[in-house]
């Protein structure tokens, strides 16, 4: 079997290399000038990534000429898709007054203002660049209110380039004093939260584990870490980068949980470099230049372009009406995947919530990171290329993402395109029995 998956991908590969030329030869010239010509880490993958050209709607088209349904949407960030009118002209519009303006704005305000009535556990916020940014000032803004200096992570969260764990924090992760924990399993999260209590800042959790594999936070197991920060008096913080789009006021408010600092990115600055934290009065009141003891600086935090494109996206674009709508239809797509699956009698799951979804390769319930170690890796791998042959772009670790412009047909396309990739893999596929 190993022999045959090694073959199989083998061919796979030689398909794509002899497909792409031109993708090939932008990669050979970059490679001199960018480690792997790359600066992104995420978007490399053997033999060679594609170079996209162009963008508009739902669809990609390569270096090559070849187009593609995108169903990754920038990882999250494209929920509009791409060149969409109101945003660009949104963009247009506030770049005639002047990009750089060296002072507060008359954009930064409303984008500020809507996202609080958006999402109503944000009292006040900050603006940055990037989700990583937004946490790490929520973590620095809990260990100055708190007093205290550990942090509680969980296996398999992604919060941003400097704050990634597996079992323990990742090599490029930054050195804070990480208590990482498994995801999802509420008696040992609660009795760690009671033992280390007076040491605890902050409680920093997904909703929903997007980069491990799209993997759903229980109920009972977030409650637990809200009943322990409030027990021991630190502060809950949701990371919502990714989750904040799966409901019209994020996932944490549809599951009625609360928390204490929410962090915000990728599709609310309207595909523009965007971060944001907020949550509670009184911790955001540290943040105050008139009476506030931190400071947070960040030179294109409040750029016109983010903000007004933020601002296009949440009020004409992304509303609480459209949000729930994509939802719903991610929900739906994904009954469809999982019930072929079944009936095809093959060991393959989507698991998420809402419009993000990621394939696996295994039977049961994926609970935490540690349960996926099982599936093979090359199998993801054979999934990408054989979506790329269906004109169909993903992510090569089984990542698949709605936005705005896919349309019915398009998931119908995406649907048959694994319906004929367990035809023709079956053999190397795990079975349901």
């Amino acid at each position: 079997m190993t022999d045959a998956i090694d073959l199989a991908l083998a061919e796979a590969h030689q398909r794509f290399t002899d497909g792409n030329p031109a993708s090939r030869r932008q990669f050979e010239e970059q490679v001199r000038y960018m480690p792997g010509a790359n600066t992104r880490s995420v978007l490399f993958y053997a033999p060679f990534p594609l170079t996209i050209a162009k963008g508009e709607g739902a669809a990609l088209w390569d270096a090559d000429g070849h187009r593609y349904a995108d169903f990754i949407a920038e990882y999250t960030a494209g929920v509009y898709g791409h060149s969409a009118p109101e945003i660009r002209d949104a963009v247009i519009e506030a770049m005639k007054s002047g990009i750089n303006l060296t002072g507060h704005n008359l954009l930064e305000g409303r984008l500020a203002k809507t996202i609080c009535e958006r999402f109503p556990q944000i009292e006040q916020l900050r603006f940055t660049n990037s989700g990583t940014e937004a946490n790490l000032m929520a973590l620095t803004a809990a260990l100055h209110f708190t007093g205290r200096r550990k942090i509680v992570v969980f296996s398999g969260g992604y919060h941003g380039g400097v704050l990634g764990f597996g079992a323990g924090p990742l090599p490029t992760t930054v050195p804070f004093d990480f208590l990482v924990l498994p995801y999802n399993d509420v008696q040992l999260a609660s009795e760690q939260i009671a033992k280390h209590g007076p040491e605890i800042a902050a409680i920093l959790v997904e909703p929903m584990q997007g980069a491990s594999g799209c993997i759903p936070g229980r109920l009972d197991f977030l409650q637990a870490l809200r009943d322990g920060a409030t027990q021991t008096g630190a502060l809950l913080v949701f990371d919502e980068v990714m989750t904040s789009r799966l409901a019209p006021q994020g996932l944490a408010n549809k599951l009625g949980i609360r928390s204490d600092l929410t962090t915000l990115g990728k599709y609310i600055g309207g595909g523009m470099s965007f971060g944001a934290f907020g949550g509670r009065a009184d911790v955001m009141a540290q943040f105050d230049p008139r009476t506030g003891s931190l400071a947070h600086s960040g030179t294109f935090n409040n750029n016109v372009m983010t903000m007004a494109a933020g601002y296009a996206g949440l009020t004409k674009l992304f509303t609480p009406e459209a949000a729930g709508a994509l939802a719903e239809r991610g929900e739906a797509m994904r009954a469809r995947l999982n019930a072929l699956c079944a009936k095809e009698g093959v060991a393959m799951q989507f698991t998420g919530v809402g419009s993000l979804m990621n394939a696996h390769f295994l039977r049961g319930e994926v609970r935490r990171v540690d349960d996926l170690a099982v599936v093979d890796g090359r199998l993801r791998q054979l999934l990408f290329f054989h979506l790329l042959g269906q004109g169909i772009y993903a992510s090569p670790r089984g990542f698949v993402v709605l936005s705005l412009p896919l349309t019915e047909a398009d998931i119908a396309r995406f649907v048959a395109a694994i319906g004929s990739f367990i035809g023709e893999y079956r053999t190397l596929l795990p079975s349901a029995k």
